[in-house]
């Protein structure tokens, strides 16, 4: 299966024995002039350095091999190499790299003029390619390193960073993107359970808490219909449950046994009507109040149970506290759906009716997480202030798919819709020295320019850039700061690495 293939060449000029520092030596040996190729499918980065080509002569083509999105070497797989000039091939096949992706071919072109090389490559499963469309064949040597003397990259203000050194840390590229990006709110919000998340556990009668072992502790799971704790009444004088409870069986007992002996007496007409109805209103009111009460309390109290499955976020009373009813025991709480209570400045008034999205971090781990993420929604927005506080209130809902914990602040940028175009880079992509922000620009996968940008606006993933780079200008997305470090030791060699 073919890949719509994203490409572009460049042709650069690289000395053994040149150095970054050294850019104004020159090399008369044409025997280290190299071409340079960079080319992307949606499946793979090539980087190429070629001999230049020539009619009847060998040329090695060093090729790095690299897996996207993830940019890692392509470690096995054959891969059969194509130049093609004026319908005549010249092909290689290699069953296996011969270091972590890295492929070096030998091609001797036939015949001379302009063409294309073709990478075919077959892993396990599938097969791929990836095209450098524009390949020159000159007849002679001279005018072929004439050719490729004539473009000579700038080394100025560049960093060298070999594929083996990228291989082996969290790397990337890509280019900047061209996206709506409106005005951000910036603020701290608190993370609260959502009122259909959360239950109050309370009393149903006064008396005394007996809590089940160590089965009600704060954090404790607890699934639906969980005895957590009971109710009490022996030993107190006045409003003692196991004192109602006897009472009322004992009246239910003596009103059943009442109405059905009246019934009986009814049948032969010894009992009026109206006794008959008064024993069975007897008997219905007794049996009310002693079910009521038999649901909910025993000879000993009322056991109560969880409602619903979930953990015990806080528990009010100790072991052995007296109660009455009504009164809050503890809360459960599911801690799924979240809501975020964030307070803002009055000057954002005017836009809070867009808001559309937010980015949120924690603090504690530094990690951030999109709103589409966590299943996120804009629930309210204050339209007025209180006189104790001027700030207007959001409230936005999210499911608890990350570590959130329910009472903790987080970072939050809030997100408003716009018809207005931004160019935009991920956050992780700059650099800040001395209060300037720099990114580097990719002017091959080995080779790259330290460029000062001029940022704007953040939602704290990604940044707006107003001024230094273009949107066709491919940047280090992750992986920029080794890449500074690699500019700040200044000693590594355009080539170091690629003598294999």
């Amino acid at each position: 299966m073919k890949s719509k293939i994203i490409l572009f060449a460049i042709f650069a000029i690289a000395f053994a024995s040149c150095n970054i520092n050294h850019d104004a030596e020159v090399h008369d040996d044409h025997e280290d002039v190299k071409i340079q190729f960079t080319s992307y499918s949606n499946e793979f980065e090539l980087f190429a350095e070629a001999d230049p080509f020539i009619v009847n002569k060998s040329s090695n083509v060093l090729s790095h091999l690299s897996h996207l999105p993830s940019f890692k070497a392509l470690e096995s797989g054959s891969i059969t190499i194509r130049l093609i000039v004026n319908g005549k091939e010249t092909t290689q096949t290699l069953d296996k790299p011969s270091r972590k992706g890295i492929y070096s071919f030998d091609v001797k072109p036939e015949n001379a003029g302009k063409g294309q090389m073709v990478f075919d490559i077959k892993t396990e499963n599938r097969i791929f390619q990836v095209i450098i469309p524009e390949i020159e064949v000159f007849e002679k040597e001279e005018v072929a390193h004439e050719a490729a003397e004539s473009v000579i990259i700038s080394k100025t203000n560049t960093t060298v960073f070999t594929k083996e050194q990228s291989w082996k840390i969290d790397y990337s590229t890509n280019f900047p993107k061209k996206e709506p990006f409106g005005q951000i709110i910036k603020t701290t919000a608190q993370i609260l359970s959502s009122q259909g998340d959360e239950i109050i556990v309370s009393a149903k009668t006064n008396g005394i808490v007996v809590l089940s072992n160590n089965s009600v502790l704060e954090g404790k799971v607890v699934s639906s219909g969980q005895v957590l704790f009971s109710i009490s009444g022996s030993g107190l004088a006045d409003n003692n449950s196991s004192v109602r409870f006897a009472e009322a069986k004992n009246n239910f007992e003596k009103a059943k046994l009442d109405y059905e002996r009246i019934k009986e007496l009814a049948k032969d007409k010894i009992v009026s009507e109206k006794d008959l109805l008064i024993a069975q209103n007897q008997y219905n009111n007794t049996k009310v109040i002693f079910d009521n009460l038999n649901q909910n309390f025993s000879s000993t109290g009322q056991n109560v149970t969880s409602p619903i499955n979930g953990f015990v976020k806080q528990l009010f009373v100790q072991n052995g506290t007296y109660v009455e009813s009504g009164q809050p025991v503890l809360t459960i709480t599911q801690n799924k759906t979240l809501v975020l209570r964030a307070e803002v400045q009055q000057k954002y008034s005017s836009i809070l009716g867009s808001i559309n999205s937010a980015n949120i971090r924690t603090l504690y781990d530094n990690q951030t997480y999109t709103f589409e993420q966590l299943n996120g929604k804009v629930l309210s927005y204050g339209k007025t202030t209180n006189t104790d506080n001027y700030l207007i209130p959001i409230s936005l809902q999210i499911d608890n798919l990350g570590s959130f914990i329910g009472g903790e602040f987080v970072e939050i940028y809030i997100k408003t819709l716009t018809n207005t175009q931004a160019l935009t880079v991920p956050n992780s992509s700059l650099m800040e020295e001395q209060g300037n922000f720099f990114v580097y620009v990719q002017i091959t996968p080995e080779l790259f320019e330290k460029r000062e940008v001029k940022i704007g606006a953040t939602d704290g993933l990604n940044s707006e850039i107003q001024q230094g780079i273009s949107a066709n200008e491919r940047i280090v997305t992750k992986g920029a700061i080794l890449i500074k470090l690699a500019q700040a030791t200044g000693t590594l060699d355009a080539h170091s690495g690629h003598v294999h």
